[in-house]
């Protein structure tokens, strides 16, 4: 394998609000054969699934290897072979959802502005792109293309985030009952960030505190970011939750712009397990509705699984990509 690793400088990430560095390692694998050649090849960007980076994706261990071993293999086997760059969107709350945030940093510019240009411009790419991921990796690449007309060819979402209402409401009441030990939430933080062990309860909390940052910034409150849901009732407050909603591809594709973006994809490739823990597999379901309403083309599979272990999934879902991508005119 051939893996490069750039220390890329972003201006959209300065000063940020979650103090998080600026300056990251992107992760940029290449083909066999391409320090060989002068051919082109097509640019996948792999977007994490929440709480990971592309360093991760890329390190993997023996009994399962990372993103680039699994690269090879699907090459030396007959896939076309693609350039991949893995970049950091890691937060202090863990994830961006590859969106703009006052409460997180402009991590939607961060990789459409800047990292897929910065890669184009260092190693030889034809012009074809697309985005893939698993869970929150998956939902941005979905989300980025509705946002970006034009901007990928193709995108494969794997067990992403859809239908936010059944994602993330039933854990509002271990939130705040997690929340209700301490005196309020910079006592958690404190807390939080002090751990030696994490999981549990804390990862609840902070998975909400990640999904508010991203979804209801507010630079007037409290690390710049508000809840949609009442701390002693669990109600929903609708004005905040309207701004989630408003995030969930289910409702984002209603508007036209965004679903005449996912027709003009080469290929929308959608997957999940149909025992989910988060309930996605019914999110997607809801989607397909939507898109068979809406005539947008896709192809989608449910496979007999849950949300985690994923892994082997992309031996499915890169190749559909790579021979997508690999048949566009240069």
């Amino acid at each position: 394998m051939s893996l490069t690793i750039l220390r890329h400088e972003s201006a959209v990430l300065r000063d940020n609000a979650c103090g998080d560095p600026y300056e990251r390692d992107l992760w940029v694998y290449t083909p066999p054969g391409y320090r060989d050649g002068d051919a082109s090849y097509p640019l996948l960007v792999c977007l994490t699934a929440y709480g990971k980076s592309g360093e991760e994706e890329c390190a993997g261990n023996r009994w399962s290897p990372g993103l680039p071993a699994r690269l090879d293999r699907l090459i030396a086997g007959g896939m076309p072979p693609v350039v991949v760059a893995f970049p950091d969107c890691f937060t202090r709350w863990g994830g961006s959802q590859y969106l703009n945030s006052s409460a997180t940093g402009r991590y939607e510019d961060y990789v459409c502005d800047e990292i897929i240009p910065y890669v184009e411009k260092r190693f030889r790419c034809s012009g074809a792109r697309g985005f893939f991921g698993r869970s929150s990796g998956g939902y941005g690449g979905l989300r980025l293309a509705m946002q970006r007309p034009g901007l990928v060819h193709a995108v494969s979402c794997q067990s992403g985030d859809l239908g936010f209402a059944l994602l993330y409401q039933p854990d509002f009441a271990d939130v705040i009952a997690r929340l209700a030990e301490f005196d309020s939430l910079d006592a958690w933080v404190e807390h939080f960030e002090a751990r030696e062990k994490f999981g549990g309860a804390d990862f609840h909390v902070v998975h909400a505190v990640g999904m508010a940052a991203c979804y209801s910034p507010d630079p007037a409150a409290p690390f710049g970011f508000r809840f949609p849901f009442e701390p002693a009732t669990n109600e929903l407050r609708p004005e905040i939750w309207a701004q989630w909603q408003a995030h969930d591809p289910i409702a984002m594709v209603d508007r036209p712009a965004a679903a005449a973006a996912l027709r003009d994809l080469d290929l929308l490739f959608l997957d999940c397990g149909s025992r989910d823990e988060w309930r996605l597999h019914l999110g997607l379901r809801a989607f397909r509705t939507r898109l068979d309403a809406l005539g947008i083309a896709y192809e989608a599979e449910e496979f007999p699984d849950t949300h985690r272990s994923l892994a082997y999934r992309y031996d499915v879902t890169i190749p559909k990509l790579a021979s997508t991508l690999s048949d566009r005119p240069a």
